[in-house]
Formats: structure tokens, C-alpha cells, sequence
């Protein structure tokens, strides 16, 4: 077999413990790098334990002292762009971490490979982030040609077919300027193929999960593009679509048993992990789904919960502007600040207009103690050592 699973690495090496990893073939580190070449809610989260995953206090203090808060809030957004003008309007303006390119992104910015000039617009490297699943989930099929479904992909070929497809598919979106895949999915599940999950999970059999998960994962890291599994703590057996409204999973010991097997057995392997709007009973607070919620975080974090090793990689959230579970209690800004408070080190969400406005919101935050500056800078680090612009 080709597949060799990452051993206890990623390229986030934020020290306190952390281990260089997430190398290629040749066993290289490979940082996810793009250089160039409504009604406010009240927030109840309360900031993340600093215990979980503490940063070194001189890790990165060269380039946290060279940014402004602004600019260090800045790099834990990222928002989805409607072509390669919206791009270039939101780096430029304000200096944004991440670019998200989606179902509404005008192609002509892949296709013409427009995006280094996005890139060379941004002071640090910019993650130009997709999700590519294939089946149902994918934005580049017209490109690239069309990928089978997790499912599909489980039922119908190998492991180390699977790990070839995705070394494939990573090359392609590299060439296009991508850096980050949220993808694969590793959730646990035997919905009905049309469902939320459905066929975007490779099996109920957790074990299956992580052999086809892992191996795409490790084929997407072979070709240079930074992979993120989702969605913690596991969506695969949850009650309900988070685009729709809220959803609960089952209560947290029933995911220790299954849902939560992939991420043990590869949160470790080199990849990022992309929280769910989950709620989960014994684990968040009624009404708090996991994406923002400090003891989901801190699960992930520390991992004794659920038999993992501390995950030391970078957390970031799914869509907080276009899915219910968020948006019929939160009002963006509010979103991203309880996000960030909990841990995450990236917000995520759909459109650049809001942009400014978050900003603004999150630096009054930061004054009033609500978000605290050392959360801030913990996030600012994570993500910049995922991007290779500080190694510890």
C-alpha cells in the first residue's frame, strides 16, 4: 500500500508540544501557503480555557508585534467571494485571511488562473480555501471532471484508488490557486444518499471512515492542499440540516463509540478540523452549537474526552451567514465573536459585505474584555504556522 498515514504532525507547529508534520512524499513540510508565484443575540459563550493548547508566549512574537489588532482580527476571517475583483477589494481593504471560493464564485477566476493575483494583493500568505468533496459537494466538477461521492467512492474502490483520485484532484486545484480543501468529510453515517450527510459519508462503519477519509486526506496533503475534516463532533446520526434550523446529535458517550472515531484516529495526521453547528447533549449548552461552543472546542483541544491526543492544528468553523442553526439566533458579527472566543481560530462565512462591520464589532470586543487579546493572538499563530509564515 502507498498510503502512509501522517504520524503525529501537522505543519501548525505552535510549540508547546507541537511536532512539524503534514510532509509530502519526500517527507517535507508543506505549509498551506498562496504567496505569490437583524437582531444582535446576546452571547453566553464565555472565552476558551487558556489551558487548552497554549501557545508559547515567544511563538510567533515577531510577527504578532508587527500587525495591528485590526490586522490580527483580520487574518481569523474567512468569506466567500464572488469573483476575483470581490477578492481583491476585501484583501486589499482589510487585509482578510482567507478567501473562500464557492457555488456563486465566478469560474473565470480559476479558469483564468486569477488567482495569484488575489494572493500577491495580501501582506501574508492568503488561504484560498474550497469545498471539494466530490459527488454532490463540488465547485470545480465543469473544471476538473466530476468525482464520485464518499459513498460511492467506499463502495466502489479502493483505498489506495481513493488516495490516488484525491492526489489527482489536489493537483488540479493547487494549479488553480487553491491552498485549503474542506474536505473529506468524515462523518459516520447511514442516511439515505439525498440527505444532509447521505452519500457525502463513506460508511456507518467508523473504521471504513477513517481508511477512506485517511487516504484522502493524505493524497490532498501529497499534492500540496491543506485538508480539513468535518464536521466535529460528528453530524453523521444528528437529528436535522443545520442549513435549516437547529440539530442535535445524539448525546456525547453514543459519538464517543462511533462519530468521534475518525477524528481520534486522524485529527493527528496533518489536517485542520472544521466544527459543526451541532448541538450536543452532555457536551454544549442548550441553544449553543458546537461551532461556538468553548467545551466543544475544548474537546477537540485536549482530546482526553474522547481518547485523542491534543489537537494543535487549526479549528475552523462552517458557514456562520447561510445556515439556520446560527442565523436564527446570531446576528453575524456576534457569530464570529463567540466563535473565536470558543477557541476557533477561523470564522467562516458566505458574502464580504459584512466585513468591516465585523471587524469593528470584534475590536470593541477585544476592548471591552469580551474577547480576549491573548485568544486573539493564540488564533493569529495557529493560522499563520498552517500558512508557513512562522515555524516554532
Amino acid at each position: 500500500m502507498r498510503i502512509k498515514f501522517l504520524k503525529a504532525a501537522t505543519t501548525i507547529a505552535l510549540c508547546g508540544g507541537l511536532v512539524a508534520g503534514c510532509s509530502g512524499e519526500n517527507g517535507t513540510a508543506d505549509p498551506v501557503s498562496s504567496a505569490p508565484t437583524s437582531t444582535t443575540s446576546e452571547i453566553t459563550s464565555t472565552p476558551a480555557a487558556s489551558s487548552s493548547v497554549p501557545v508559547a508566549a515567544s511563538c510567533g512574537s515577531d510577527l504578532l508585534a508587527s500587525l495591528s489588532l485590526r490586522q490580527k482580527l483580520a487574518q481569523l476571517l474567512n468569506v466567500g467571494v464572488t469573483g476575483t475583483d470581490d477578492a481583491l477589494s476585501i484583501v486589499q481593504n482589510e487585509e482578510i485571511g482567507g478567501i473562500f471560493v464557492g457555488s456563486w464564485t465566478d469560474q473565470s477566476m480559476l479558469t483564468n488562473r486569477e488567482v495569484p493575483q488575489v494572493a500577491s494583493a495580501s501582506k501574508l500568505p492568503l488561504m484560498v480555501t474550497i469545498d471539494e468533496e466530490g459527488g454532490r459537494v463540488s465547485r470545480v466538477a465543469d473544471i476538473l471532471g466530476p468525482d464520485p461521492s464518499a459513498r460511492e467512492t467506499a463502495q466502489t474502490m479502493t483505498v489506495e484508488q481513493t488516495y490516488q483520485m484525491a492526489l489527482e484532484r489536489g493537483r488540479g486545484l493547487k494549479d488553480l490557486g487553491i491552498t485549503v480543501n474542506y474536505a473529506p468529510d468524515v462523518d459516520v453515517s447511514s442516511q439515505p444518499d439525498d440527505s444532509v450527510i447521505g452519500d457525502r459519508s463513506y460508511s456507518d462503519d467508523p473504521q471504513t471512515v477513517v481508511a477512506y477519509a485517511g487516504a484522502y486526506a493524505q493524497g490532498m496533503r501529497d499534492a500540496g492542499i491543506f485538508p480539513v475534516i468535518k464536521h466535529f463532533p460528528g453530524h453523521g446520526s444528528a437529528s436535522g440540516d443545520s442549513h435549516r434550523g437547529e440539530v442535535t446529535t445524539p448525546p456525547l458517550q453514543d459519538l464517543i463509540a462511533s462519530d468521534l472515531i475518525p477524528f481520534r484516529e486522524l485529527s493527528g495526521t496533518g489536517v485542520g478540523v472544521m466544527m459543526g453547528h451541532l448541538e450536543v447533549p452532555g457536551l454544549t449548552e442548550p441553544g449553543t452549537p458546537a461551532s461556538i461552543s468553548p467545551a466543544a472546542v475544548s474537546l477537540l483541544r485536549d482530546g482526553v474526552g474522547y481518547g485523542a491526543a491534543p489537537f494543535t492544528g487549526p479549528v475552523f468553523t462552517d458557514d456562520l451567514s447561510g445556515m439556520q442553526a446560527i442565523t436564527d439566533r446570531y446576528d453575524i458579527a456576534d457569530a464570529v465573536q463567540a466563535a473565536l472566543a470558543a477557541g476557533v481560530d477561523q470564522a467562516l462565512w458566505l458574502t464580504t459585505d459584512d466585513v468591516p462591520r465585523v471587524l469593528d464589532h470584534l475590536e470593541q470586543a477585544v476592548a471591552s474584555g469580551a474577547l480576549p487579546q491573548a485568544r486573539v493572538d493564540q488564533a493569529v499563530v495557529t493560522v499563520a504556522a498552517a500558512k508557513g509564515a512562522v515555524t516554532c
